[in-house]
Protein backbone atom coordinates (compact mmCIF):
# COMPACT_ATOMS: atom_id res chain seq x y z
CA UNK A 1 0.00 0.00 0.00
CA UNK A 2 1.15 3.41 -0.81
CA UNK A 3 1.01 5.84 2.67
CA UNK A 4 1.41 9.27 3.01
CA UNK A 5 1.80 10.41 6.36
CA UNK A 6 1.26 14.24 6.75
CA UNK A 7 2.80 16.71 9.98
CA UNK A 8 4.95 19.90 9.85
CA UNK A 9 7.36 18.26 11.79
CA UNK A 10 9.08 15.04 12.60
CA UNK A 11 11.76 15.01 15.17
CA UNK A 12 11.08 12.45 17.85
CA UNK A 13 13.35 13.21 20.34
CA UNK A 14 10.75 15.84 21.06
CA UNK A 15 8.21 12.96 22.09
CA UNK A 16 4.47 12.91 21.78
CA UNK A 17 3.15 12.79 18.16
CA UNK A 18 6.69 13.32 16.62
CA UNK A 19 7.56 9.86 17.87
CA UNK A 20 4.39 7.96 17.07
CA UNK A 21 4.53 9.24 13.64
CA UNK A 22 8.42 7.83 13.57
CA UNK A 23 7.29 4.05 15.30
CA UNK A 24 4.30 4.21 12.54
CA UNK A 25 6.57 4.75 9.59
CA UNK A 26 8.95 2.28 11.04
CA UNK A 27 6.26 -0.12 11.86
CA UNK A 28 5.14 0.17 7.82
CA UNK A 29 8.42 0.07 6.19
CA UNK A 30 8.99 -3.01 7.83
CA UNK A 31 5.77 -4.54 5.86
CA UNK A 32 7.10 -3.39 3.14
CA UNK A 33 4.60 -1.02 2.51
CA UNK A 34 5.54 2.57 0.51
CA UNK A 35 5.63 5.23 2.95
CA UNK A 36 5.97 8.94 1.96
CA UNK A 37 6.83 11.24 4.78
CA UNK A 38 5.19 15.57 3.73
CA UNK A 39 6.75 17.40 6.36
CA UNK A 40 8.98 20.88 6.75
CA UNK A 41 11.60 19.33 9.05
CA UNK A 42 12.65 15.81 9.88
CA UNK A 43 15.62 13.79 11.61
CA UNK A 44 16.27 11.50 8.83
CA UNK A 45 18.57 9.36 11.04
CA UNK A 46 15.86 8.08 13.45
CA UNK A 47 13.77 7.28 10.56
CA UNK A 48 13.23 4.14 8.64
CA UNK A 49 15.36 3.60 5.65
CA UNK A 50 13.29 3.94 2.16
CA UNK A 51 11.30 6.30 3.43
CA UNK A 52 10.59 8.97 0.67
CA UNK A 53 10.16 12.29 2.03
CA UNK A 54 8.76 15.40 0.24
CA UNK A 55 9.47 18.65 1.94
CA UNK A 56 6.59 21.58 2.43
CA UNK A 57 8.06 24.65 2.32
CA UNK A 58 5.74 26.83 5.37
CA UNK A 59 6.75 30.58 4.94
CA UNK A 60 7.97 32.36 8.14
CA UNK A 61 4.84 34.66 9.66
CA UNK A 62 2.06 34.42 12.63
CA UNK A 63 2.58 30.96 13.95
CA UNK A 64 -1.42 30.25 13.67
CA UNK A 65 -1.30 30.86 10.05
CA UNK A 66 1.14 28.43 9.37
CA UNK A 67 -1.18 25.23 9.56
CA UNK A 68 -3.20 27.07 7.20
CA UNK A 69 -0.25 26.87 4.79
CA UNK A 70 1.01 23.72 5.68
CA UNK A 71 -2.44 22.05 4.90
CA UNK A 72 -2.98 23.98 1.27
CA UNK A 73 0.92 22.97 -0.09
CA UNK A 74 0.55 19.41 1.78
CA UNK A 75 -2.85 18.82 -0.41
CA UNK A 76 -1.12 20.04 -3.63
CA UNK A 77 1.72 17.92 -3.20
CA UNK A 78 -0.72 14.78 -2.30
CA UNK A 79 -2.85 15.28 -5.51
CA UNK A 80 0.48 15.81 -8.10
CA UNK A 81 2.38 12.70 -6.46
CA UNK A 82 -0.64 9.59 -6.69
CA UNK A 83 -2.74 7.80 -5.30
CA UNK A 84 -1.19 7.29 -1.78
CA UNK A 85 -3.85 6.93 0.83
CA UNK A 86 -3.02 9.56 3.18
CA UNK A 87 -3.37 10.58 6.71
CA UNK A 88 -2.66 13.82 8.79
CA UNK A 89 -2.36 14.31 12.30
CA UNK A 90 -4.08 17.34 14.31
CA UNK A 91 -3.73 20.73 12.58
CA UNK A 92 -4.02 20.03 9.08
CA UNK A 93 -7.13 19.00 6.54
CA UNK A 94 -7.80 17.24 3.10
CA UNK A 95 -6.01 13.88 4.39
CA UNK A 96 -8.25 10.71 3.61
CA UNK A 97 -7.85 9.81 7.19
CA UNK A 98 -7.21 12.68 10.16
CA UNK A 99 -5.59 11.28 13.43
CA UNK A 100 -6.32 14.46 16.19
CA UNK A 101 -3.33 12.62 18.57
CA UNK A 102 -3.47 16.23 20.39
CA UNK A 103 -7.38 15.95 20.60
CA UNK A 104 -9.76 18.58 19.23
CA UNK A 105 -8.74 22.12 19.76
CA UNK A 106 -12.12 23.43 21.08
CA UNK A 107 -11.72 20.53 23.64
CA UNK A 108 -8.77 21.45 24.74
CA UNK A 109 -9.35 25.08 25.02
CA UNK A 110 -12.15 24.67 27.40
CA UNK A 111 -9.95 22.48 29.32
CA UNK A 112 -7.42 24.76 29.63
CA UNK A 113 -9.17 27.57 31.73
CA UNK A 114 -9.47 24.91 34.33
CA UNK A 115 -5.59 25.09 34.99
CA UNK A 116 -6.51 28.34 36.63
CA UNK A 117 -7.63 27.54 40.10
CA UNK A 118 -9.62 30.76 40.69
CA UNK A 119 -12.86 30.97 38.82
CA UNK A 120 -12.00 35.17 38.14
CA UNK A 121 -8.97 33.78 36.37
CA UNK A 122 -10.94 31.44 33.87
CA UNK A 123 -13.19 34.18 33.44
CA UNK A 124 -10.77 36.32 32.27
CA UNK A 125 -8.77 33.74 30.40
CA UNK A 126 -11.84 32.72 28.52
CA UNK A 127 -12.37 36.57 27.49
CA UNK A 128 -9.06 36.92 26.41
CA UNK A 129 -9.42 33.59 24.63
CA UNK A 130 -12.64 34.79 22.71
CA UNK A 131 -10.41 37.73 20.86
CA UNK A 132 -7.52 35.72 20.26
CA UNK A 133 -6.84 35.68 16.72
CA UNK A 134 -4.74 32.05 17.10
CA UNK A 135 -7.71 30.47 19.10
CA UNK A 136 -10.07 32.15 16.09
CA UNK A 137 -7.95 30.77 13.50
CA UNK A 138 -7.77 27.11 15.28
CA UNK A 139 -11.23 26.98 15.64
CA UNK A 140 -11.64 27.96 12.33
CA UNK A 141 -9.55 25.53 11.44
CA UNK A 142 -10.99 22.50 12.67
CA UNK A 143 -14.56 23.29 11.05
CA UNK A 144 -12.79 23.14 7.83
CA UNK A 145 -11.14 19.38 8.87
CA UNK A 146 -14.83 18.15 10.33
CA UNK A 147 -17.52 19.74 8.78
CA UNK A 148 -16.41 20.52 5.27
CA UNK A 149 -18.51 18.26 2.33
CA UNK A 150 -15.27 15.46 2.04
CA UNK A 151 -15.75 13.90 5.37
CA UNK A 152 -12.38 11.95 6.22
CA UNK A 153 -12.33 8.98 8.43
CA UNK A 154 -11.65 9.86 12.06
CA UNK A 155 -9.50 8.03 14.22
CA UNK A 156 -9.29 9.17 17.90
CA UNK A 157 -6.79 7.48 20.78
CA UNK A 158 -9.71 7.60 23.31
CA UNK A 159 -13.34 7.39 24.62
CA UNK A 160 -12.44 10.80 26.06
CA UNK A 161 -11.76 12.60 22.39
CA UNK A 162 -14.69 10.77 20.87
CA UNK A 163 -16.42 11.99 23.32
CA UNK A 164 -15.72 15.76 22.78
CA UNK A 165 -16.07 15.50 18.88
CA UNK A 166 -19.93 14.55 19.88
CA UNK A 167 -20.23 17.39 22.36
CA UNK A 168 -18.39 20.65 20.41
CA UNK A 169 -19.85 19.01 16.39
CA UNK A 170 -22.41 16.54 17.18
CA UNK A 171 -20.42 14.20 15.26
CA UNK A 172 -22.21 10.50 15.56
CA UNK A 173 -19.37 8.54 17.50
CA UNK A 174 -20.59 4.93 14.93
CA UNK A 175 -18.34 7.67 12.65
CA UNK A 176 -15.25 7.68 14.67
CA UNK A 177 -12.68 4.68 15.15
CA UNK A 178 -10.82 4.30 18.31
CA UNK A 179 -7.44 3.23 18.21
CA UNK A 180 -6.39 3.36 21.30
CA UNK A 181 -2.41 4.57 21.63
CA UNK A 182 0.56 2.59 22.41
CA UNK A 183 4.20 2.60 22.59
CA UNK A 184 7.27 0.22 20.70
CA UNK A 185 8.54 -1.73 24.36
CA UNK A 186 11.61 -2.19 21.96
CA UNK A 187 12.78 1.47 22.77
CA UNK A 188 12.71 0.58 27.03
CA UNK A 189 14.50 -2.92 26.37
CA UNK A 190 17.48 -2.39 28.36
CA UNK A 191 19.11 -5.28 29.78
CA UNK A 192 21.17 -3.07 32.02
CA UNK A 193 18.54 -0.76 33.52
CA UNK A 194 19.54 -1.49 36.99
CA UNK A 195 22.77 0.03 36.48
CA UNK A 196 21.63 2.98 34.18
CA UNK A 197 19.13 3.53 37.14
CA UNK A 198 22.44 4.02 39.55
CA UNK A 199 24.20 5.58 37.21
CA UNK A 200 21.54 8.39 36.40
CA UNK A 201 20.75 9.17 40.06
CA UNK A 202 23.96 9.48 41.25
CA UNK A 203 24.55 12.08 38.15
CA UNK A 204 21.64 13.85 39.19
CA UNK A 205 22.37 14.30 42.90
CA UNK A 206 19.79 11.32 44.04
CA UNK A 207 20.91 9.06 46.40
CA UNK A 208 20.16 4.95 45.99
CA UNK A 209 17.59 4.74 48.26
CA UNK A 210 15.63 7.78 47.00
CA UNK A 211 11.82 7.42 45.93
CA UNK A 212 11.58 9.15 42.75
CA UNK A 213 8.60 10.65 41.35
CA UNK A 214 8.66 11.71 37.51
CA UNK A 215 7.20 14.50 35.52
CA UNK A 216 7.49 14.59 32.08
CA UNK A 217 5.92 17.56 30.20
CA UNK A 218 6.88 20.50 27.43
CA UNK A 219 3.54 22.62 28.88
CA UNK A 220 4.09 22.51 32.76
CA UNK A 221 1.18 24.66 33.47
CA UNK A 222 -1.24 22.72 31.35
CA UNK A 223 -0.11 19.37 32.77
CA UNK A 224 -0.53 20.23 36.07
CA UNK A 225 3.17 21.31 37.64
CA UNK A 226 2.10 23.88 39.78
CA UNK A 227 -0.34 21.94 41.79
CA UNK A 228 2.14 18.99 42.02
CA UNK A 229 4.65 21.15 43.58
CA UNK A 230 1.96 22.11 45.76
CA UNK A 231 0.95 18.56 46.72
CA UNK A 232 4.79 17.54 47.53
CA UNK A 233 5.08 20.36 49.84
CA UNK A 234 2.12 18.61 51.80
CA UNK A 235 4.54 15.30 51.83
CA UNK A 236 6.29 14.09 55.36
CA UNK A 237 9.30 15.57 55.66
CA UNK A 238 10.55 12.19 57.01
CA UNK A 239 9.92 10.76 53.64
CA UNK A 240 13.26 10.95 51.13
CA UNK A 241 11.30 11.72 48.13
CA UNK A 242 12.84 13.86 44.83
CA UNK A 243 10.85 14.65 41.65
CA UNK A 244 12.02 14.75 38.55
CA UNK A 245 10.41 17.42 36.23
CA UNK A 246 11.79 16.52 32.72
CA UNK A 247 10.73 19.07 29.54
CA UNK A 248 10.59 22.10 28.74
CA UNK A 249 14.23 24.87 29.62
CA UNK A 250 12.27 27.62 31.09
CA UNK A 251 11.69 26.72 34.96
CA UNK A 252 12.72 29.75 36.85
CA UNK A 253 8.94 30.58 37.54
CA UNK A 254 9.10 26.94 38.65
CA UNK A 255 11.91 27.08 40.75
CA UNK A 256 10.72 30.48 42.49
CA UNK A 257 7.93 28.48 43.45
CA UNK A 258 9.66 25.37 44.98
CA UNK A 259 11.87 27.42 47.22
CA UNK A 260 8.50 29.73 48.52
CA UNK A 261 6.78 26.45 48.95
CA UNK A 262 10.36 24.88 50.95
CA UNK A 263 11.07 21.94 48.97
CA UNK A 264 13.50 23.14 46.35
CA UNK A 265 15.86 20.70 47.92
CA UNK A 266 13.70 18.00 46.83
CA UNK A 267 12.69 18.86 42.81
CA UNK A 268 15.08 18.02 40.39
CA UNK A 269 14.32 20.15 37.14
CA UNK A 270 16.32 18.62 34.24
CA UNK A 271 15.18 20.51 31.02
CA UNK A 272 14.86 19.01 27.68
CA UNK A 273 16.24 15.37 27.60
CA UNK A 274 16.83 13.45 24.41
CA UNK A 275 17.64 10.21 26.89
CA UNK A 276 14.28 10.71 28.67
CA UNK A 277 14.22 6.75 28.76
CA UNK A 278 16.77 7.14 31.46
CA UNK A 279 14.63 9.22 33.63
CA UNK A 280 12.23 6.93 33.44
CA UNK A 281 14.49 3.78 34.70
CA UNK A 282 15.60 6.34 37.85
CA UNK A 283 12.27 6.88 38.66
CA UNK A 284 9.69 4.50 41.36
CA UNK A 285 6.59 5.97 39.25
CA UNK A 286 4.94 8.56 36.93
CA UNK A 287 3.07 11.75 37.98
CA UNK A 288 1.02 13.42 35.44
CA UNK A 289 -1.87 15.42 36.39
CA UNK A 290 -2.78 16.88 33.67
CA UNK A 291 -5.91 19.38 32.76
CA UNK A 292 -6.40 17.78 29.40
CA UNK A 293 -4.77 15.31 27.55
CA UNK A 294 -6.16 12.96 24.98
CA UNK A 295 -4.11 10.02 25.62
CA UNK A 296 -0.60 10.71 27.27
CA UNK A 297 1.72 8.53 26.01
CA UNK A 298 4.15 9.28 28.73
CA UNK A 299 1.75 7.53 31.03
CA UNK A 300 1.89 4.39 28.40
CA UNK A 301 5.78 4.55 28.55
CA UNK A 302 5.76 4.66 31.96
CA UNK A 303 3.58 1.35 32.19
CA UNK A 304 5.65 -0.23 29.32
CA UNK A 305 9.19 0.51 32.54
CA UNK A 306 6.38 -1.02 35.26
CA UNK A 307 6.01 2.24 36.40
CA UNK A 308 3.31 3.28 38.99
CA UNK A 309 1.20 6.08 37.57
CA UNK A 310 -0.68 8.95 38.88
CA UNK A 311 -3.15 11.40 36.50
CA UNK A 312 -6.17 12.65 36.23
CA UNK A 313 -9.58 11.83 34.98
CA UNK A 314 -8.67 14.34 31.77
CA UNK A 315 -6.27 12.36 30.36
CA UNK A 316 -7.43 9.57 27.96
CA UNK A 317 -4.82 7.21 29.36
CA UNK A 318 -6.63 6.97 32.26
CA UNK A 319 -9.26 4.84 30.91
CA UNK A 320 -6.80 1.76 30.43
CA UNK A 321 -5.90 2.20 34.03
CA UNK A 322 -8.09 0.25 36.85
CA UNK A 323 -7.17 2.57 39.90
CA UNK A 324 -5.66 1.70 42.50
CA UNK A 325 -4.09 -1.23 40.60
CA UNK A 326 -1.71 0.92 38.28
CA UNK A 327 -2.07 3.44 40.20
CA UNK A 328 -4.26 6.49 40.74
CA UNK A 329 -6.90 8.75 39.24
CA UNK A 330 -7.77 12.31 41.07
CA UNK A 331 -10.58 14.30 39.38
CA UNK A 332 -9.27 17.64 40.10
CA UNK A 333 -5.70 18.25 39.64
CA UNK A 334 -5.92 21.42 41.87
CA UNK A 335 -6.65 18.47 44.77
CA UNK A 336 -3.74 19.48 46.57
CA UNK A 337 -4.30 17.25 49.32
CA UNK A 338 -5.75 14.08 47.35
CA UNK A 339 -3.10 14.21 45.00
CA UNK A 340 -0.60 13.99 48.02
CA UNK A 341 -2.16 11.62 49.59
CA UNK A 342 -2.32 9.15 46.48
CA UNK A 343 1.88 9.95 45.90
CA UNK A 344 2.34 8.96 49.79
CA UNK A 345 0.71 5.82 48.84
CA UNK A 346 2.97 4.91 46.35
CA UNK A 347 6.02 6.02 48.89
CA UNK A 348 5.06 2.59 50.57
CA UNK A 349 7.39 -0.03 49.18
CA UNK A 350 4.24 -2.80 48.98
CA UNK A 351 1.74 -0.81 47.79
CA UNK A 352 4.32 0.16 44.93
CA UNK A 353 5.67 -3.12 44.56
CA UNK A 354 1.87 -4.73 43.51
CA UNK A 355 1.28 -1.10 41.16
CA UNK A 356 4.32 -2.02 39.24
CA UNK A 357 3.87 -5.72 38.65
CA UNK A 358 0.46 -4.58 37.64
CA UNK A 359 1.71 -1.50 35.51
CA UNK A 360 3.51 -4.05 33.24
CA UNK A 361 0.84 -6.60 32.91
CA UNK A 362 -1.19 -3.41 31.77
CA UNK A 363 0.93 -2.32 29.65
CA UNK A 364 1.16 -5.70 27.68
CA UNK A 365 -2.47 -5.10 26.60
CA UNK A 366 -1.49 -2.12 24.86
CA UNK A 367 1.38 -3.51 22.44
CA UNK A 368 2.18 -1.55 19.54
CA UNK A 369 1.80 -4.24 17.42
CA UNK A 370 -1.83 -4.39 18.16
CA UNK A 371 -2.13 -1.16 17.79
CA UNK A 372 -0.44 -1.07 14.10
CA UNK A 373 -2.96 -3.53 13.00
CA UNK A 374 -6.23 -1.98 13.70
CA UNK A 375 -4.28 1.44 12.15
CA UNK A 376 -3.77 -0.64 9.19
CA UNK A 377 -7.30 -1.70 8.74
CA UNK A 378 -8.17 1.80 8.82
CA UNK A 379 -6.06 2.59 5.59
CA UNK A 380 -6.99 -0.51 4.25
CA UNK A 381 -10.81 1.28 5.25
CA UNK A 382 -9.62 4.60 3.37
CA UNK A 383 -8.10 2.61 0.37
CA UNK A 384 -11.41 0.86 -0.03
CA UNK A 385 -13.68 4.42 -0.31
CA UNK A 386 -10.86 6.02 -2.25
CA UNK A 387 -11.21 3.35 -4.80
CA UNK A 388 -14.94 3.44 -4.73
CA UNK A 389 -14.91 6.61 -5.12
Amino acid sequence: MKIALCYPSVLPVRGGCETYIADLARRLAQDRHEVHLYACQWDAPTLPAGLQYHPIRVPRGPRFLRPWVFARRCLRELHTDGDAVSIGFDKTYGQDILYPLGGLHAASAEHNLGKFASSWMRGLARFVRSVDPAHISYTLLERRQYQAEHRPLVVVNSELVRGHFRQHYGTDPDDIRVVRSAVDADRFAQPDRPKRRLEWRLRWGIEPDDLVGLFVAMNYRLKGLEPLLHAVALLPRKDRFRLLVVGHPNVGAYQRLAAKLGIAERIVFLGPRRDVHHCFFAADFLVHPTFYDPCSLVVLEALVCGLPVITSRHNGASELLHPPKEGYVVDDPHDHRHLSWCIEQLLDPARRHACQQAARRSAGQWDFETHYRQVLAVFEEAEARKQAA
